[in-house]
C-alpha cells in the first residue's frame, strides 16, 4: 500500500459513526467553553499517541500489527495477548454501534427501526453483517481499494455540512451557548470530563496504518500516514462540533436523535438537508465497518502467526484472507448486536464500551515507547538525538491514556473484564498447544484479577448496580 491508501485507512477508520453523533453527545455534555478545552485535551493527547506509532513504526520496523505487537515485546505473552484480544474486542463491539447507527438513521423515516435497538434494526443488521463478511473473505486487497474510494465519498457531506453552516452561523446563539446555555450548573471538569470517552471513541483507528505496516510500501509512510490522518479528521471533528454550537441552543442539541448532524443541518436549509447527511452517514459508516473489520480480523491473524493465539486463527483462504479470524470477528460482532436489544441507549453504550476496550492496548503501546526511551534501547543505533523528546512524548501519551481509563469509570472497566476474561481461553489453548508454562507467577495474578473483575461485573449487572 503507498502512502495515499495507508492514509485512507487512518482517515476511514476514523471517521465513522462518532462524527455523526459529535452535536448531540457535546451538547448533552457542555457548551461551546468546555468543548474547545475538550478537543484541545483530546488533540494533544491523541496527537502524541499519534507519535508514538510514527516513532515505534521507525525504532521497531520489525514488529507488524502495531498495538497487539508493541505490548508483547514490552511487557510480555498474556498482556501481549490482553491488547490483542482487547484491541479486535473494541473493533467489534464498535462496528456494532456502526449498525445501530444506520437503523436509527433509518428509523427517522421507518418508525419499526426505532433508535437501532428493535427487532428489525437487529434482524436487518444481521443480514448486512455477513453480507460484509463474505465480501471480506474476497482480498484484504480489495477492500482496501473499496476503503479509499469509500473514504473520499464520505468526507464531502461532512465538508459540506461545515462550510455550508459557517453561512447560518449565528454569534448570538453560540454566545448563549459557549458557557452552557442558562440554568446549566454543571462545573467545567464535569463537563470536559463527560466528553472524554466520546473523544476517544472518534479517534479509534488512529493506529490503522501501523495495524497494516506488513503491507506498507515503505516503512517511512506508516508515521507519515499516522500524522497525516490524524490532523485532517481533527479538524473535521472540531468543526462539526463548534459549528452546530452556532446553529440551535445546547438544549435543543442535547435532545436530538441520533445522528443528531442530521437534525443540525436540516435546521439550517431545510428537509433535503437531513436526506443529504443521512446518505453520507451511511457510506461514511458501511466505509468504516469494512476498514475495522479488516483491522479486527488482522489483528487475530498476526497474534496466532505469532503463537499467541491458537493456530487455527491464522488460516487462510485461497485469497490469502484469514478465514477464521474473521468468521470470529463476525460472530462476536453479531453477538453484541444482540445485546443492544436489551440497551436503554444502545449507541452510547456500544459507544463507551468500544472505547473503553481500546484504552488498554493503547496504553501499554504508549508505556512500551516509554520503556524504549527510557533504557535508551535502539537509540544508540537510530537518531539518539531524538531521545530527549520522544521521552517527553511516550511520558505524556501514556498519562493520557492512563487518565483516560480513570476518567471512562468503574462501570466500563468492569464490563471490559467480562470480555478479556473468556477471552483468555484463546491464550490457554495457544500455550497447551505449543507445550508451554500457561502463566509466569505476575501473568497469573493478572489472570485472577481478571477474573474476579468478570465476577464483579456480572453481580453488579445482576442486581442492577450496572445497566446496559
Amino acid at each position: 500500500m503507498p502512502l495515499l491508501t495507508l492514509s485512507a485507512m487512518v482517515v476511514g477508520s476514523m471517521v465513522g459513526a462518532g462524527v455523526f453523533s459529535l452535536p448531540r453527545n457535546f451538547g448533552q455534555a457542555t457548551g461551546g467553553f468546555g468543548a474547545l478545552i475538550a478537543w484541545a485535551i483530546a488533540g494533544t493527547g491523541m496527537f502524541t499517541l499519534a507519535l508514538v506509532f510514527q516513532s515505534l513504526a521507525v525504532r521497531k520496523p520489525d514488529l507488524d500489527a502495531g498495538v497487539y505487537a508493541y505490548a508483547k515485546a514490552g511487557f510480555g505473552e498474556y498482556l501481549g495477548f490482553i491488547s490483542a484480544f482487547g484491541y479486535w474486542a473494541s473493533a467489534c463491539v464498535g462496528n456494532v454501534s456502526y449498525w445501530v447507527l444506520i437503523k436509527s438513521t433509518l428509523g427517522q423515516v421507518l418508525p419499526i427501526f426505532g433508535e437501532g435497538n428493535t427487532v428489525p434494526a437487529v434482524l436487518l443488521s444481521t443480514v448486512f453483517i455477513w453480507a460484509f463478511h463474505f465480501t471480506v473473505l474476497r482480498g484484504v486487497q480489495e477492500a482496501a481499494t473499496i476503503n479509499k474510494i469509500v473514504t473520499i465519498a464520505k468526507i464531502v457531506p461532512i465538508l459540506v455540512f461545515v462550510i455550508v453552516l459557517l453561512f447560518y452561523f449565528d454569534p448570538g446563539v453560540f454566545a448563549d451557548n459557549f458557557w452552557g446555555g442558562d440554568g446549566y450548573t454543571e462545573s467545567l471538569f464535569s463537563q470536559v470530563r463527560a466528553t472524554m470517552l466520546i473523544t476517544v471513541f472518534v479517534f479509534l483507528g488512529i493506529e490503522g496504518a501501523s495495524v497494516y505496516s506488513r503491507y506498507a510500501r515503505s516503512r517511512a509512510d506508516i508515521g507519515r500516514a499516522t500524522i497525516l490522518g490524524f490532523l485532517s479528521v481533527l479538524a473535521v471533528f472540531a468543526s462539526v462540533t463548534m459549528v452546530s454550537f452556532g446553529i440551535v441552543p445546547r438544549e435543543e442539541l442535547a435532545g436530538m436523535q441520533q445522528p443528531s448532524m442530521s437534525p443540525v443541518f436540516e435546521s439550517a436549509v431545510g428537509p433535503w438537508g437531513a436526506w443529504f447527511i443521512s446518505i453520507g452517514l451511511i457510506v461514511s459508516v458501511l466505509g468504516a465497518y469494512l476498514a475495522w473489520t479488516l483491522m479486527a480480523a488482522e489483528v487475530l491473524f498476526v497474534a496466532a502467526e505469532d503463537d499467541d493465539m491458537p493456530a487455527f486463527l491464522a488460516r487462510v483462504n485461497a485469497n490469502r484472507v484469514p478465514v477464521v479470524a474473521v468468521t470470529f470477528t463476525t460472530v462476536l460482532i453479531q453477538l453484541v448486536l444482540l445485546t443492544t436489544l436489551f440497551s436503554d441507549d444502545a449507541f452510547t453504550f456500544t459507544l463507551k464500551l468500544s472505547s473503553a476496550l481500546s484504552l488498554v492496548p493503547y496504553l501499554l503501546a504508549a508505556a512500551y515507547a516509554l520503556k524504549l526511551a527510557s533504557t535508551r534501547e535502539t537509540y544508540d543505533e537510530i537518531r539518539p538525538q531524538d531521545r530527549n523528546r520522544e521521552l517527553l512524548i511516550a511520558g505524556a501519551a501514556t498519562f493520557y491514556t492512563a487518565f483516560m481509563i480513570l476518567v471512562a469509570g468503574l462501570e466500563f472497566v468492569l464490563l471490559s473484564f467480562i470480555i478479556y476474561a473468556p477471552g483468555t481461553i484463546l491464550f490457554i489453548l495457544s500455550r497447551r498447544e505449543r507445550g508451554k508454562k500457561l502463566f509466569s507467577p505476575v501473568e497469573a495474578v493478572l489472570f485472577a484479577i481478571t477474573v474476579l473483575g468478570a465476577i464483579a461485573a456480572i453481580i453488579a449487572l445482576a442486581t442492577g448496580l450496572i445497566s446496559i
